[in-house]
């Protein structure tokens, strides 16, 4: 069973382990500090996940194994939100992640004034895609050679799902 709540300061060992595998965070954003400390995980569960947005641990049969966001925009895009995700290598291709965004993408859409949610995701990131495209998130464009990754400039896909 998959249940989204708020993070806890018990999630702490387990944020550090899983964003500490370069697996899970090759294709995150730089904003993550690496390596991921004590300290890094501490501000994220005690303040920096409330500054950001609605951001929710994802469970699995009460284990932590990864998390969710909606990062709200501001002034004429404050109807719009970034969604982001990742999970625990181990917990990859499970369907964990299909599952988390579409509850997640509902939740936002009941419970806030979001009415579009949108990710850019890198062309080499596949298996973010698919759960993109699972969840109901459409492909709204390509922007060619966007992201600085590993040397190169790579496209990003850009999805989206409007609130029906």
């Amino acid at each position: 069973m998959i249940e989204l709540r708020s993070l806890q300061k018990a999630d702490d060992a387990a944020l550090i382990q899983h964003l500490n595998d370069d697996r899970v965070t090759k294709y995150l954003s730089s904003r993550i500090p690496s390596p991921y400390t004590r300290e890094d995980a501490a501000w994220w569960i005690e303040s920096g996940c409330k500054e950001v947005g609605v951001v929710r641990a994802i469970d699995f049969e009460g284990t932590f194994c990864g998390v969710i966001g909606a990062y709200k925009r501001e002034l004429e895009y404050s109807h719009s939100a970034e969604i982001g995700y990742w999970l625990g290598y181990k917990h990859w291709n499970s369907g964990i992640a299909t599952e988390s965004l579409i509850n997640f993408t509902n939740y936002i859409f009941e419970t806030t004034e979001i009415k579009r949610l949108f990710n850019p995701v890198t062309s080499l990131n596949i298996a973010s895609t698919k759960v993109l495209e699972k969840a109901g998130y459409k492909l709204e464009g390509v922007l060619k050679a966007a992201v600085a990754h590993e040397g190169s400039y790579i496209d990003e896909h850009l999805y989206a799902r409007v609130c029906p």
